[in-house]
């Protein structure tokens, strides 16, 4: 079969004749459409906390496909653990993490979505716990997180969604996911950028979600009301943050942190499963560009440099 082959950790991967997948205990799937996700940059790049990788590998830790005339979701832990992942004609998948997606989802446009838009909903809704009438600020708001963020906050019910992102694409890609406004993230200046993010408001700031942390998280918990919410579930801006203690005190705030490896599997398919929903009915989507799996390389060099058009997602059709 054609696979995406990483065979020195921290260079781009070719494309090459590999083995068919051996499906002992589980079941080979047809893959149709791979993301190339930061996960997957981060495993093959050799350096994450997962350790570093056997090769040569098959990357991609989430793919759609096809599997007994049912179009499926599925996960691997292709970089985080010995085995192959999606981004190859076939992948053998155990049959538990198969979850079936409704007739007529676009499996390009869930798989662009994936992962991402599980955070980006269980962050909001079961660690976040957004509440109907409730006005969110998502930073990072255009990355694939952010703009699944700004709708499924908008369809979970909140009033009033604010994005920031730094670059105009990014901005311009958290207004096309329907933010109510846009925040620029240009400053170092917590003062600066929490009196910028309280002007972008209308009231009491309730819920933060936050996949960049650094002095942007900080700038948003001097934003939130008494006893509002930041949930973390990243660090793109930094590692740390200069998040004041008088700032946490003063307003009663909680800070929390969020990783999909803490979901079940009831949850995380339960989380996928509405997302194709969405997906199908017109609600949901991210700016993503479908590349032939023979162009992998390539692909795969623009999104790690930041110049794909939102999420690459190889198709093997």
């Amino acid at each position: 079969m054609r696979a995406v082959t990483i065979e020195t950790c921290g260079l781009p991967p070719v494309v090459a004749e590999r083995p068919a997948p051996v499906a002992s205990g589980a079941e080979t799937v047809g893959v149709i459409a791979a993301p190339i996700t930061p996960l997957d940059l981060l495993c093959a790049g050799g350096a994450s906390y997962f350790g570093t990788p056997s090769v040569p590998y098959v990357p991609g830790v989430q793919g759609v496909g096809a599997v007994g005339g049912r179009l499926v979701w599925f996960p691997t832990p292709a970089g985080m653990a010995p085995g192959d992942g999606s981004m190859a004609e076939l992948a053998a998948v155990p049959a538990e993490d198969l979850v079936e997606l409704p007739g007529g989802a676009d499996p390009f446009a869930v798989a662009a979505l994936g992962l991402s838009a599980v955070a980006a909903h269980m962050a909001l809704t079961w660690r976040g716990e957004l509440a109907a009438g409730e006005q969110v600020l998502v930073l990072g708001g255009g990355g694939v997180v952010g703009q699944a963020a700004i709708q499924l906050a908008r369809l979970a019910g909140a009033r009033r969604v604010v994005a920031a992102a730094r670059s105009p694409q990014a901005r311009e890609q958290a207004r096309q996911a329907g933010a109510d406004a846009v925040v620029t993230l240009d400053t170092d200046d917590v003062a600066a950028l929490a009196a910028r993010f309280t002007a972008a408001c209308e009231g009491p700031l309730d819920l933060v979600l936050d996949p960049l942390f650094g002095v942007p998280a900080a700038a948003a918990a001097r934003t939130l009301r008494p006893g509002g919410r930041l949930v973390n579930l990243g660090s793109s801006a930094s590692e740390t943050s200069p998040l004041d203690s008088a700032t946490l005190r003063s307003r009663s705030l909680r800070v929390l942190g969020y990783t999909n490896n803490e979901l079940t599997r009831e949850q995380r398919a339960a989380a996928i499963t509405l997302i194709a929903e969405r997906v199908t009915e017109g609600r949901l989507s991210v700016a993503h560009e479908v590349v032939p799996l023979e162009r992998a390389t390539e692909a795969w060099r623009r999104q790690a440099a930041g110049e794909a058009t939102g999420r690459v997602v190889l198709s093997t059709t």
